[in-house]
């Protein structure tokens, strides 16, 4: 009960928006390549169910193992860091000015060495996950006092002992956060590296449809993948749950 207690007033929200959007532009009588009506866009996504259905499915395969890969450089390069400090005074400033650039300028890179297949979109997202959980998860092992480590030190523990029974669970909650942005980076990584070169995807699938002048295909490539993020993002607190068990 207090779980839908806590997602009613989205609910209604959402709700409160639609309605106001269909009526809204029904009076004005918007034209469908301003703002199409949600009815027209569930009309049409409905007729095409099949091949956003696909298009989605390959986009968050790609987010996914991106992903994955990322989340799992960007955790490995932290945990290294911080147990050879002279690596992160060389690396860190490389990684920031790396990160600085938009993941965007670094699509046709991608495109050239891993073409227009499902690496060039994997390799994108691991780019853009794997910054978020380095930064994150990097500060988040910073997060103990030098008192707690020098009481472990008094008993004997060494840097890896410290690394696991102090400064790994402190860093929970930032890793979570990491994972959090590293997600939302992942999937607008792809869509937009389908959008500039692909075979399929819900990113080509946009394009191809603004192409074609198909607004209100577009709306329902659009909302697709913002169904199918908000999946991940779900599954993505569950985990949340499970690993900070004392939030």
């Amino acid at each position: 009960m207090t779980k839908f207690n806590g997602f009613a007033p989205v609910f209604i929200a959402l709700v409160g928006l639609l309605l106001a959007w269909q009526f809204g532009a029904s009076l004005l009588d918007l034209p469908a390549y301003i703002l199409p009506r949600p009815l027209d866009i569930l009309t049409g996504g409905i007729g095409k169910a099949h091949l956003i259905g696909d298009a989605l499915f390959v986009t968050l395969l790609e987010a996914l193992l991106g992903f994955a890969i990322g989340a799992a450089i960007g955790f490995g390069l932290a945990m290294v860091m911080i147990l050879l400090p002279p690596l992160e005074l060389s690396l860190l400033p490389l990684v920031i000015a790396i990160n600085s650039v938009p993941a965007v300028a670094f699509v046709p890179l991608a495109l050239i060495w891993f073409g227009l297949g499902m690496a060039s979109k994997v390799a994108m997202a691991a780019l853009a996950v794997s910054f978020a959980v380095l930064l994150n998860v990097l500060a988040g092992l910073k997060r103990p006092e030098t008192a707690a480590i020098d009481l472990l030190r008094s008993f004997g523990a060494g840097p890896f002992g410290i690394l696991w029974r102090l400064r790994l669970p402190a860093a929970m909650p930032q890793l979570v956060t990491g994972l959090r942005i590293g997600l939302a980076r992942s999937t607008i990584a792809v869509i937009v590296t389908e959008m500039l070169g692909a075979y399929t995807g819900i990113g080509q699938l946009i394009y191809q449809s603004t192409a074609q002048i198909d607004y209100v295909a577009v709306w329902a490539a659009v909302f697709a993948a913002s169904l199918g993020s908000l999946i991940l993002y779900g599954l993505l607190v569950a985990i949340d749950r499970k690993l900070i068990w004392w939030k």
